[in-house]
């Protein structure tokens, strides 16, 4: 039974990247391995896996034998570089002097360099490391590859992970066979050109959400400002001007208050740049015309400010179930209950308020439904499993009723009170003011571009018409040629 199970998991057959299995040659495919840390390990357990043999090189194999996989040969380093013609050098840079020695027996060989620098070895080389390697072995096809990968990913496969793999090199054969072999281990090559990409591919892992970065600012800047205006509003006004102490607001009400302006201003960004865009559009008469450099990036990072949106309004939902659970809001109670009596009121009813307040919550629930189905539907697994059409549904259409029922709910809060005098502390306007600025402009927009005359020349400008006629059909005067190009 043991010897059964250190067989590789796929012997004579090949992980296409689709997850399907091929058919492998009849002769099994022999790859190398230099060095035998973990990565090394995970990634002869993934070779294995896929149909490969595997022989790994290192200094001390008696020791490391017990690490590898039983189906893995580990021998010194001369021999290991012996038969294949694939090599993977899975060591550090400054390592790589140390095979200077195997020069010789690594002349026309396939050099796989999986290595990933630091961010200050980043800075302070100019080269990658792989046109390092290239420099120590010119006689070697050198390729950068599986860099982006990390040991779980390949030893868990591809469907836990990134799929894709960059691949580079300046020899064309030799980067042809690596982008087969990501396909046998069941990933996604991508070809990244010649070796001088290798820097590139080299700064992908030392990224922390570059994505995220601006929208992560952005929501940053938005919570201090509103989290500061709401401090002067609801704690520092009553107490300059009445003495009374509300820092115990802090913690939750305040932060309550500030993160539904925060998730109201954010979703209405994300549809403001279609709204610029579309005005630019019209203005110019004409699609083909570049987006200013700022707006082009607002446009990149409507999925992810749509998420932090969705957060804070999440955020919201759950500080809002809170808020009865707090020990202030239970003196309150005993407060108000007590004030009843003494004032001897036996029923209190306001039937505007009640009516206010349940449409204030249900528009709220409602809201943060619409919002859920967009994040939902933005993640990569689900958005791979609908339409086109389906897709611009639920983030376009969709969206934009999240964006009206947060506006409505807005409004149901504030009801009356932008109106009353007693709102404006220090002579600020109420919050929820301020925050449907915004919105607001971009719900008159939509409903300006829904307009027939509007609507008709817009549709017109992206299907590729051009203002003055700058876009001229000619038909050629050849009858031939026309009806040749006639299917264009």
């Amino acid at each position: 039974t043991s010897g059964k199970m250190d067989k590789p998991l796929i012997s004579h057959q090949l992980v296409d990247s689709d997850g399907s299995l091929a058919e492998a040659p009849s002769e099994v495919p022999k790859v190398g391995i230099l060095g035998s840390g973990d990565f090394a390990r995970s990634l002869a357990t993934r070779l294995l896996g896929s149909g490969f043999s595997v022989v790994v090189g290192s200094r001390n194999p008696k020791r490391m034998a017990g690490l590898f996989p039983s189906a893995a040969r580990v021998t010194f380093q001369e021999e290991a570089v012996g038969s294949p013609e694939v090599i993977f050098v899975a060591m550090f840079r400054e390592h790589y002097s140390t095979l200077c020695g195997l020069s010789d027996q690594l002349a026309g060989k396939i050099l796989v360099d999986v290595s990933n620098p630091t961010e200050r070895e980043h800075l302070q080389h100019h080269e990658s490391n792989a046109e390092y390697l290239a420099s120590l072995f010119p006689t070697c096809a050198v390729v950068k590859a599986f860099n982006v990968i990390s040991a779980w990913t390949l030893q868990s496969g591809p469907r836990d992970g990134n799929r894709q793999v960059p691949v580079c090199s300046d020899q064309p054969e030799a980067k042809h066979t690596v982008l087969e072999m990501v396909r046998a281990m069941g990933f996604t090559p991508v070809d990244m050109g010649s070796l001088a990409s290798a820097r590139e591919v080299e700064a992908m892992p030392l990224r922390l959400f570059p994505g995220w970065k601006v929208p992560a600012l952005l929501a940053l800047g938005l919570f201090i400002f509103f989290y500061a205006y709401n401090f002067v509003r609801d704690v520092l006004e009553p107490y300059v001007q009445e003495g009374k102490n509300k820092f115990y607001k802090l913690p939750v009400f305040v932060v309550n208050t500030t993160l539904p302006c925060v998730a109201y201003v954010l979703l209405s960004l994300v549809y403001l740049p279609g709204v610029l865009a579309a005005a630019l559009q019209l203005r110019r008469g004409t699609k083909y015309q570049r987006f200013p450099d700022w707006l082009d990036h607002w446009l990149q990072h409507r999925k992810q400010i749509g998420l932090l949106s969705f957060l804070c309004a999440a955020l919201h939902a759950l500080y809002s179930l809170c808020l009865p659970l707090r020990r202030s809001h239970r003196y309150d109670l005993v407060n108000l209950a007590l004030k009843q009596v003494l004032t001897n009121k036996s029923h209190l009813w306001n039937e505007e308020e009640v009516w206010r307040m349940e449409i204030y919550v249900s528009l709220g629930v409602l809201a943060l439904g619409m919002l859920s189905l967009l994040a939902v539907t933005s993640l990569p697994s689900i958005a791979n499993s609908l339409s086109w059409k389906e897709f611009s549904l639920v983030q376009s259409t969709l969206g934009f009723v999240a964006l009206v029922l947060s506006t409505l709910h807005t409004l149901t809060y504030g009801w009356t009170r932008a109106f009353e005098e007693s709102r404006y502390k220090f002579f600020l306007p109420p919050t929820f003011t301020l925050t449907l600025l915004v919105p607001c402009v971009v719900i008159l927009a939509k409903g300006l571009f829904l307009l027939p005359c509007v609507s008709r020349r817009l549709t017109k400008i992206r299907r590729g018409w051009e203002k003055d006629g700058s876009v001229r059909l000619t038909l050629p005067v050849d009858r031939a040629l026309a009806q040749k190009t006639s299917h264009v």
